[in-house]
């Protein structure tokens, strides 16, 4: 089996972005899976079909690729793909498999530090699979974790790096898309696990209330209570530097305001929702411009660090600029696509439901939706 490894895709897609790309990502699902979720700048094929029941006749809709670049086939999991570059062997060509398919390139993360003016250093992590963001501030040897993925290494390695160590883990509010490490890293290091009460129904969390003040080294986190997206949605000042907004506020969108509803897991309603987020946008909209805005996800493929000011969220988030009533009804009645499973990743991250750890990739597999669109 010749396979390549989805850091080593990813290292090289990055590498290879300021000259000629010497890697052709050809995804061979089908086309609505492809247009779904995506590796960046990938082709589509969709010969899934003939790859399962018959190998021989996908060559014909593969003759035509270039001969000059090393070929990468992608599926969901790696099975099929591992079939199509068989077969592009068999042709000549320079093939090999993504390990895991899409799984795999789910669990890249890169990191990179966020310029600030705090005291110490703040890393923003990302999952370009996963359009997901989290954060790391480092100040006077400690270290704070932000919203982080149930891949525990990638943060441990930053705190190796820094020689820091670990006083707290947050999470802005209970995700919808993806499975949260953050009690689990608490656990591990036997620090507090930070979530607002209205979204620890039923995990042991150190409840994080509004107005509260944590320190992490030198730097003073303040936590402001926006509700919207989820009952228990909470933003992080740090020392009037950056915003960590989780999914209330992205760059050019909002939180969605249905998702803990259809869920099963709160009373409250989507008009309410949205007219509550409202209000929490409007807490935000009062810091300084030239904060910076740090989301928990990027609609695209996030090369970090993806920074904003708040002054330019202003300008480019066409949500700000509606009025109370325009927002409610627009949040209320335009309701994109759900993310994949999110009624149990809804579940898993509030303590109602385990998910056994070899399932957890699985679960989460798929593209990120938590944005209104």
């Amino acid at each position: 089996m010749t396979e390549i490894s989805p850091t080593e895709l990813g290292d090289r897609l990055r590498d290879g972005k300021d000259e000629s790309a010497d890697v052709l990502v050809l995804d061979v699902r089908h086309r609505e899976e492809y247009e779904e979720w995506h590796v960046p700048d990938s082709v589509n094929v969709d010969v899934y079909d003939e790859l399962t029941d018959d190998p021989e006749t996908a060559k014909d809709a593969l003759v035509d690729l270039p001969n000059d670049r090393e070929i990468v086939t992608v599926c969901a999991a790696g099975v099929v793909s591992q079939t199509a570059t068989d077969v592009l062997r068999e042709m000549g060509y320079d093939a090999e498999t993504l390990a895991d398919g899409m799984n795999g390139w789910s669990r890249v993360h890169r990191s990179a530090p966020v310029p600030t003016d705090l005291e110490g250093t703040l890393v923003q992590v990302a999952r370009p699979g996963k359009g997901c963001l989290s954060h790391v501030l480092l100040s006077d040897g400690d270290a704070a974790v932000f919203d982080p993925s149930h891949y525990l290494e990638e943060y441990e390695a930053i705190l190796e790096d820094h020689d820091a160590e670990l006083v707290g883990v947050f999470d802005t509010h209970a995700h919808a898309d993806h499975v949260s490490g953050g009690a689990d890293l608490a656990e591990r290091h036997g620090v507090p696990y930070y979530l607002h009460p209205k979204d620890a129904l039923e995990i042991d969390a150190t409840p994080i209330e509004d107005g509260e003040t944590i320190e992490v080294g030198a730097v003073d986190i303040d936590a402001v209570h926006t509700p919207g997206h989820s009952e228990g949605s909470v933003s992080f000042d740090l020392d009037g530097e950056a915003l960590v907004t989780g999914d209330t506020l992205f760059h050019e969108s909002v939180g969605r305001v249905e998702l803990g509803v259809e869920a099963g897991i709160e009373e409250s309603d989507v008009e309410g929702n949205a007219a509550t987020l409202y209000e929490s946008l409007q807490r935000l909209l009062d810091r300084p411009d030239d904060s910076i805005v740090l989301p928990a996800h990027d609609s695209g493929s996030p090369e970090p660090p993806v920074t904003a000011t708040l002054g330019e969220v202003r300008e480019r988030n066409a949500d700000l600029a509606r009025d109370r009533e325009s927002f409610v009804e627009t949040l209320a009645s335009d309701i994109p696509d759900h993310p994949p499973n999110f009624e149990r990743v809804k579940r898993t991250n509030v303590g109602q439901e385990d998910v056994p750890d070899d399932e957890l990739s699985e679960l989460e597999l798929g593209p990120n939706r938590c944005a209104a669109e």
